[in-house]
């Protein structure tokens, strides 16, 4: 076994690395010329949970109890302590409790 990297996972991740550092610098960039109101400052305190929400709602489509009872475990977490580092370590080890159980899905 090999311990080298492919070149087109290498170009793959480069690649989105670049678009992910230009996205933020380009966000910081256009944020220079926008007055934060109270309304953009709801819309910008508002985007990390429509960000999560649109990043796990497929996984919970697709992923069965399992996942259903992680994410249930991490959205009781986040609305008790409202701290989302420690709710996606609940979810994770809820995920893996689960499955050393034996459900599946």
């Amino acid at each position: 076994m090999t311990d080298s990297v492919r070149p087109d996972v290498l170009i793959a991740f480069v690649a989105m690395m670049a678009v992910t550092v230009a996205a933020r610098v380009g966000g910081f960039w256009v944020m220079r010329y926008i007055p934060i109101t109270p309304r953009v400052r709801r819309m910008l305190d508002a985007l990390p949970g429509s960000i999560i929400v649109a990043a796990s709602l497929p996984m919970v489509v697709s992923g069965g109890v399992v996942v259903i009872i992680a994410i249930v475990a991490a959205m009781t977490v986040t609305i008790i302590r409202r701290n989302d580092f420690v709710a996606v370590i609940v979810g994770m080890a809820v995920a893996a409790l689960a499955r050393a159980l034996g459900f599946s899905g």
